[in-house]
């Protein structure tokens, strides 16, 4: 699914990856995109394989945008968010790309390991639509408006 956002006149689009398992949760993120007026273009991928994939333009992804913003699921099928933020982070192309770890998960341990692998931020899912809503617009709000993000590298 990639659902695009664009208000017209308003910043900049802010380029946005969704890696996320559960259709239900992805679907309530590209509502709340389209509820508040969210200037994006946000990709979903369903797991940590399509999102390295993504990232690295590999494949069906050749074309695929390099994201300003990873918003990241933890408990993902073949490549848990986990893995997917560490190869994020250890590779010199991807680890400038600000990633969120947008999950339900509270335990102490996923928040202090995500930031052990420089999250950038760690984010426990509202359970109510309205909250839901709000974080997304938030999160938004803050790396699409306030934040400088960085360039991407150079090419060789």
């Amino acid at each position: 699914m990639t659902a695009v956002v664009d208000v017209t006149g308003g910043p900049a689009v802010l380029q946005v990856l969704l890696v996320e398992d559960d259709p239900a949760d992805a679907t309530l993120i590209e509502d709340a995109f389209v509820a508040h007026a969210l200037p994006a273009g946000l990709h979903h991928v369903p797991d940590g394989v399509e999102a390295m994939a993504f990232l690295r333009r590999e494949e069906a992804h050749a074309d695929a945008p390099r994201p300003d913003l990873i918003l990241l699921d933890l408990n993902m099928p073949r490549m848990s968010g986990q893995e997917v933020l560490a190869a994020v982070k250890t590779d010199e192309q991807l680890k400038a790309i600000p990633v969120i770890v947008f999950t339900t998960s509270a335990v102490d341990t996923d928040v202090l390991a995500s930031y052990s692998a420089h999250a950038n931020a760690y984010v426990t899912k509202p359970m109510d639509l309205d909250s839901f809503g709000r974080v997304i617009a938030e999160i938004h709000r803050f790396y699409g408006r306030t934040v400088a993000l960085p360039p991407p590298p150079p090419t060789e």
